[in-house]
């Protein structure tokens, strides 16, 4: 019964992930209508330490040691702290919900890379294949987009968590394995936190207008983004390869991009439906087993 409730949500996990994380650029637009991005994220991750308290009182896990803990800070300012920096900062600076993804999105290459060569994990001639398929998907869903101005500063942000997604999804997979997800995520969040608050004190005004809108959308993110699409991230992370993993962050934009055209009227073109189809057929690329 447990083998066989492992393999239906080893099928149903990565669905439920891509859903999960795509809510999260579609719930930012709506938050950033009534705070800064700093100051929101401030609230949202301390709405997230405070229920990763409670269930660490509750169930006691084991505390890692000082190297686990230090490991958790860097993967927590990585996977948290600079990625959800950079994609709300884009967001604010007119890059729409539906692209705000894209850059990100460009995850599986870089991690590709790196994991061939840190981690050790083989990459296939048809991965290979498959990550090139998808990083031309995500040029056509970007071809005629505005790059100047505001929008260029908006990009940059969101080049920045791109790096940080990617160094982070590594760095959790070879150091924070072995640490208890419930002490290591609080230990995370906490460190997202402080870069958070420090943030806001230092280059906002932290004005928030505390709308029913704002809550809502602050509780959906910190519960089921924060806690909810990370473990599930984690999980994944522990029982495949990272660029598997990390090709799963090719569907977000797409599945982003089709959530903010219902929500928000943000149109698609041709040339971005056939982005977001190349995009789906790299994830099955990527994600077909390597052969000796």
């Amino acid at each position: 019964m447990n083998h066989d409730f492992e393999r239906i949500a080893a099928r149903v996990a990565p669905v439920i992930f891509v859903v999960l994380w795509s809510t999260g650029f579609i719930g930012t637009k709506y938050v950033l209508a009534a705070a800064e991005p700093l100051t929101y994220l401030a609230i949202r991750m301390a709405l997230v330490v405070a229920l990763m308290a409670v269930v660490v009182a509750i169930w006691r896990p084991q505390w890692p040691d000082r190297i686990g803990i230090r490991h958790s800070i860097v993967a927590g300012l990585l996977v948290h702290g600079f990625y959800l920096a950079g994609t709300s900062v884009a967001i604010a600076h007119s890059v729409p919900a539906g692209l705000s993804a894209l850059i990100p999105g460009l995850q599986p290459i870089l991690t590709s890379t790196l994991a061939n060569r840190w981690l050790g994990e083989r990459v296939t001639p048809l991965q290979w294949g498959g990550l090139l398929l998808g990083l031309g998907g995500a040029v056509m869903i970007l071809h005629n987009r505005p790059m100047g101005g505001e929008a260029g500063w908006g990009w940059l942000a969101s080049g920045v968590s791109l790096v940080s997604i990617t160094l982070g999804t590594l760095y959790q997979k070879r150091f924070c394995g072995g640490i208890d997800w419930r002490a290591g995520n609080l230990v995370q969040f906490f460190s997202a936190l402080v870069l958070y608050a420090v943030g806001a004190w230092l280059f906002e005004t932290r004005v928030v207008h505390w709308t029913g809108e704002f809550v809502v959308s602050v509780i959906w993110l910190a519960v089921m983004l924060s806690i909810g699409s990370i473990g599930l991230l984690y999980w994944l992370i522990r029982r495949q390869a990272a660029s598997q993993v990390a090709s799963l962050f090719y569907l977000v934009p797409a599945t982003t991009a089709l959530m903010a055209y219902v929500l928000f009227d943000e149109r698609l073109d041709a040339a971005a439906i056939a982005g977001i189809v190349a995009c789906a057929a790299a994830v099955f690329l990527v994600n077909r087993p390597a052969t000796a």
